[in-house]
Formats: C-alpha cells, structure tokens, sequence
C-alpha cells in the first residue's frame, strides 16, 4: 500500500510539474519540478526501501510510460540513483518527531541525485555521447556549467519545493497517514545518525552510480533496448499530460478513500 501511494503521488506531482514552463538562470535551463515535498513528506514516513523505489517507479509509469516516451535502459538510471539516495538517507533518521532532521535528510537525499546525475552526465560528455556547454578548447569547463546547472536544481528542488514545504507538510501527515494503511508511526532510535546500516548503503551507493552511468550510456546508443514510444504529448499536445495526472489522482486519493472507509468500518 506504501509503495502504491508513494508511486501515485510522485507521479501526480512530476506531472503537474510538467505543465509548468522552464526558466533560465545565466542562460541555464532550470525545472521547477517536481515538487518533491510531497515525495519527502510521504516517503520518510515509511523508510521502507519499497517506499524509496516507488519514488522512481512513479516517475517511469507517469511521466513516461503513460505519456508514451519510455526506455527500459534509460530508467535504470533513475531506479537505481534515485532509490539509493532515498534508501541511504533513511538510515540517518534518529528522531522522526525532529521535523527539521526529516527536512534537512530530504534535502541531502535530492542533493545525492542531483550530485550522480552530475557525474553521469559529465561522464556521458567525455565519452561523446552527449553534448553539454563547454568552452570548445577547455572542454573541463562542462564541470563548472553542469555543476551550476545540479546546483540550482538543488537549491529549487530540494530547498525552494522541497525542504522549507516538507516543514510544515511532514508533521501534519505523520499519525495520520500510517494507520490508514495499517501501519504504525515509526519511532526514533538512540545512537548516531550515522551507523554501519549507513555505511553500507553509502558504498553501495558510489558503487551503483557506475553501473547507471552505464546503463545510461547503454541506452543513448543502442536505442533503449525495449522502448514504448508512441510520444502521445507530441501527437496530441499538452492536453494529454492530463491523461496521466487523472489516473496519478485517482490511484492516490482513491486509496487513501478506500483505506479510510476500512479504518471507519472497523472502528463502528
């Protein structure tokens, strides 16, 4: 039921991101989206690694599947860098009570991806398959461009539309939305934030960001290996991303409704 909830918010809000027009900084695109305070409130309260893959796993059924631009070798990246990332914050919770700890874990989690798909990236540049801004003659310079580039999305991602929301939203979710999936809230533990639970899924974090880049690289050229892309936005517009944000909605809320009339039910 978490993985479900998760998966169909993310979707929803990824989509809802995507009506929304780009900016640019210095000449740098810059994405608003996906406000990933919803993400964070909902997924820390769980800490389940089924929680932290639903993450991903929304972004690939709603944002690319059901609007018909899908690569199987173009979404292991985000599987693995962006489940991995989730999975390596949640073993630093000490006290889910301390709303300013949630936040700032939530930040360092989109901090993570946005540092790996830096790295992937720039990897990609290196390699020739990928062009990106650099000086012609000081190709090195692509750090410094795309590096600007994850930093604002930090920033705006993970601070603007991520960390300051999650503030207020993560208290005012937490004692509710567990018991309607039969959960209870989960408590804090004593000890340091860091521990050898982290240890480990900090290596095999910098251990898989390799093997997405590869996949990464695998899929820009050989075309995806299995690929669904009948690009129904380009056929009928803009419009269409409607399609995905009503079945994201709902999945979520028609969850969340189900559940609630099974607590009642219970209860009377």
């Amino acid at each position: 039921m978490a993985f479900i909830l998760v998966m169909s918010l993310h979707g929803l809000q990824s989509m809802i991101t995507e009506l929304l027009p780009e900016f640019s900084i210095g000449g740098l695109g810059v994405s608003i989206g996906p406000f990933w305070f919803v993400a964070m409130s909902v997924v820390l309260l769980f800490r389940s690694f089924w929680a932290c893959l639903a993450i991903p796993v929304g972004g690939i059924v709603f944002g690319e599947i059901l609007i018909g631009d899908f690569s199987a070798l173009g979404a292991v990246e985000g599987l693995i860098v962006v489940t991995l990332s989730w999975f390596f914050v949640m073993s630093l919770i000490t006290d889910p009570k301390n709303v300013k700890q949630i936040a700032a874990l939530g930040f360092l989690a989109k901090a993570m991806e946005e540092t790996a798909a830096w790295f992937i990236d720039v990897g990609k540049f290196y390699i020739g398959v990928e062009e990106l801004e650099a000086i012609s003659w000081l190709p090195e310079t692509v750090w410094a461009t795309e590096g600007i580039g994850a930093l604002l999305q930090i920033i705006i991602a993970g601070v603007v539309f991520g960390a300051i929301p999650t503030l207020f939203l993560y208290p005012r979710l937490r004692g509710k939305i567990e018991p309607l999936l039969g959960m209870s809230p989960l408590e804090g533990r004593d000890g340091p934030m860091f521990t050898r639970t982290s240890l480990k899924r900090l290596i095999a974090w910098v251990a898989l960001i390799p093997v997405a880049f590869a996949f990464e690289t695998l899929s820009e050229t050989s075309g995806g290996l299995i690929t669904f892309t009948p690009e129904f936005v380009e056929t009928y517009g803009q419009a269409f991303l409607f399609v995905p944000i009503a079945i994201a909605a709902v999945i979520s809320f028609g969850l969340v409704a189900y559940r609630q009339r099974k607590v009642d039910g219970l209860q009377d």
